[in-house]
């Protein structure tokens, strides 16, 4: 039988600034953003913590200081580097120094490859978002596979500050814009209030080398745009503090969005049923309680619906079954994409996949 426990960062954080009182300010300050994100953490006997390491130099700095926090206290690190096969003349390279820094430091290795360019054109995805997709969905499924207890990414605020404002561009609602979260559920990002030059700075210090990413500098992805032409004109012709601007706009959304999200669960918990059966799962929502709601909890609900049904919610569909619902002209059925239909009749709206994922013509009721 495995034990659950909680292994408590404390004893080692106390040995580590024994050992460390004269060392420098600032990695100490890495180290405890590190242990920080740890602390409280469940870990089972044999389970560990997944680096995603790219060669990068966020990656690079996570790995080297996520090694000092773990391994005195006896956490298993597994480094993974995700082949996204789109530049292969890097890669190599990449996977090289990873590979040594893994072996320099005695950590296990992992190389996982995907096929970016063909989830791309089959979802009709950027390449940019099939990477992301893919790159999570790979690191997900290893950290499952492997009972890992959390997996460490490296955005800094820097990447915050850009992701931000990449999702204002798109017009994003109130959970986007609050940004990347510092955790959710086994995601950890404890660089997301430090800035790209403080781990160059300790990399520099260390002597640690890094690879630089190509495609970084590429115009073609909007991030790139954002990074190298839109921020810093932001910064330099209308004002130098619009970084801290969106920080603090997306702290302030993320803490209304976790109000809404509770708001979001009561209201669901009062008007919603689910049946459980795979694809053949139906959720039936109460008409008039949804209603009765305010505009952005029924908008909430509906996405959490389409969410539960492993659906993309997208605005369009959700104001059209809003506006549907609010008829009152007997029974209704909307047709969502691959297969999705969401009657509404009565005091009911019925969400399904009736003949399972895949388009199909016709009516649940003819007549």
């Amino acid at each position: 039988m495995v034990t659950m426990a909680k292994i408590c960062l404390r004893p080692m954080v106390k040995k580590w600034r024994s050992l460390q009182r004269e060392g420098n300010t600032m990695d100490q300050m890495l180290l405890q953003r590190i242990e920080a994100a740890l602390a409280g953490r469940a870990f089972t006997e044999g389970s560990g913590i997944l680096v995603a390491a790219s060669g990068g130099p966020d990656s690079t700095a996570l790995l080297y200081l996520a090694a000092q926090v773990c391994q005195p206290a006896g956490i298993h690190l597994l480094a993974v580097y995700v082949d996204h096969g789109l530049r292969p003349r890097e890669t190599h390279a990449e996977i090289s120094l990873v590979r040594q820094h893994t072996d320099r430091l005695g950590v296990e290795f992992a190389r996982c490859q995907v096929d970016t360019q063909g989830h791309a054109r089959s979802h009709g995805l950027s390449l940019e978002h099939a990477a992301r997709d893919l790159r999570y969905e790979v690191l997900q499924g290893l950290a499952d596979a492997r009972s890992v207890a959390a997996i460490l990414l490296g955005h800094t605020e820097d990447d915050q500050s850009e992701e931000v404002l990449l999702r204002l561009l798109r017009g994003g609602g109130r959970a986007a814009l609050s940004g990347m979260r510092p955790s959710r559920a086994s995601i950890l990002r404890p660089f997301l209030n430090v800035r790209k030059r403080e781990l160059l700075a300790y990399l520099q210090g260390q002597g640690i080398a890094y690879c630089i990413d190509s495609s970084n500098s590429d115009p073609r992805f909007l991030r790139n745009r954002i990074r190298h032409h839109l921020l810093p004109l932001l910064e330099t012709a209308y004002d130098p503090g619009v970084r801290k601007a969106l920080l603090k706009s997306a702290a302030i959304l993320g803490e209304e969005d976790d109000l809404l999200t509770q708001m979001t669960e009561a209201a669901w918990q009062k008007i919603a049923s689910v049946s459980t059966g795979g694809e053949a799962a139906v959720i039936e929502l109460q008409r008039s309680g949804l209603l009765a709601l305010h505009p952005a909890l029924q908008r909430r609900l509906l996405e959490m619906a389409l969410h539960k049904l492993g659906a993309s919610p997208r605005y369009a569909h959700i104001m059209a079954i809003i506006d549907t619902a609010a008829r009152d002209r007997g029974r209704r059925e909307l047709h969502l994409a691959k297969g999705l239909r969401v009657e509404i009749h009565g005091e009911r709206l019925s969400f399904s996949y009736p003949r399972g994922r895949q388009p199909w013509r016709g009516r649940l009721h003819e007549g």
